[in-house]
């Protein structure tokens, strides 16, 4: 058996496995020990060179030529942890034909392959890319990966021409998402557990929950977002206000809101009450409400498949020039702690 002589980082102890040659073969290229060339007839022994590949025995390099090189050896600097990166080599060769491609991966910590990749005979002057074996994943670590390529017998002493290549690789962790942020109360506003200590009630007077994440705030709908939060209740189960105020409009949406009111508070916000059941309004626009007063009952009018309240919290004015949509779950979670 012979092996490359170890041209790459120390991290790298032999860059692609041994190329086993037939005993006639090393006997006529010239006995090494230890990978040291015999001492010709004038005394010194001859050290092999490396020039970014290496060729075997002085007599048949004229024989054979320049060895291949390896041209293109494409390795991305740093990768993701889990699938390997694609890697693109070529080899050059001055006889153009097909040429032997071992790739093989280290830790850069070990001396031992990790991954050791047999390409075959490939043809030369052509990139090709690397064939990972299925299912490789690479942890987060630091790497080296190595390319080695031999070609045909050639000449009388029927030596290989050897050349080989090295590139560093970083696997990095995946990054872990950051923890979502608490929500913020926007300037100006009672928090929720202010707005319970002003005496705010939960708006459903009976047994309830807040559904799955489809019923959430942000939710994905078709052509927008869900503004609100669904309270899931028994059909015509009490709407109250939750705070004092006064009722700024009421109306029915057949293929949105059904039978709907709107609230307006003089602390900041305004609420939202949509899918009330049919002929419950209580309230008309410009009424004053105090907290707890009920507006509707819960129904499933408009676009709803089930009983329940759809509830909204409004900064700067529902519906109006610079008002927006805030996420209503904390404040009724801090209400139904107050009523609990």
């Amino acid at each position: 058996m012979r092996c490359l002589p170890r041209a790459l980082p120390a991290a790298v102890a032999t860059i692609v496995a041994c190329i086993a040659l037939p005993a006639h073969a090393v006997a006529d290229a010239g006995a090494e020990t230890g990978g040291t060339a015999a001492a010709p007839a004038g005394g010194q022994a001859v050290s092999p060179t490396l020039t970014g590949g290496s060729l075997y025995g002085a007599a048949s390099r004229s024989a054979a030529g320049p060895p291949p090189v390896v041209s293109v050896f494409e390795v991305p600097a740093t990768v993701i942890a889990g699938k390997p990166p694609t890697v693109r080599l070529r080899v050059d060769s001055a006889r153009p034909g097909t040429v032997r491609v071992k790739v093989i991966l280290y830790r850069a910590s070990a001396r031992e392959p990790l991954i050791a990749i047999d390409m075959g005979w490939v043809l030369t002057a052509r990139t090709f890319t690397v064939r990972w074996p299925r299912g490789t994943r690479l942890a987060p670590g630091s790497y080296h990966l190595a390319v080695g390529v031999h070609g045909h017998r050639t000449g009388p002493a029927h030596a290989f021409a050897h050349t080989s290549r090295a590139a560093q690789l970083t696997v990095a962790a995946l990054a872990t998402p950051p923890s979502p942020a608490a929500p913020q109360t926007p300037p100006g506003v009672p928090t929720p557990a202010q707005s319970a200590a002003l005496g705010a009630v939960f708006p459903v007077a009976g047994a309830h929950n807040f559904g799955g994440p489809e019923n959430r705030f942000g939710a994905p709908r078709t052509g927008h977002v869900h503004e609100g939060q669904d309270i899931l209740t028994a059909e015509g189960t009490p709407v109250v206000a939750p705070l004092a105020g006064t009722v700024i409009t009421t109306g029915y949406q057949a293929s949105a809101a059904g039978y709907y009111a709107a609230e307006h508070t003089a602390v900041g916000l305004d609420f939202f009450f949509a899918h009330c059941m049919a002929r419950s309004l209580l309230v008309k626009p410009e009424e004053v409400v105090a907290a707890g007063q009920q507006l509707c009952a819960a129904g499933q009018t408009g676009d709803a498949t089930a009983p329940h309240l759809h509830f909204e919290v409004w900064v700067g004015g529902w519906r109006a020039a610079g008002g927006y949509a805030i996420d209503p779950l904390p404040y009724l979670e801090a209400w139904e702690r107050k009523a609990g």
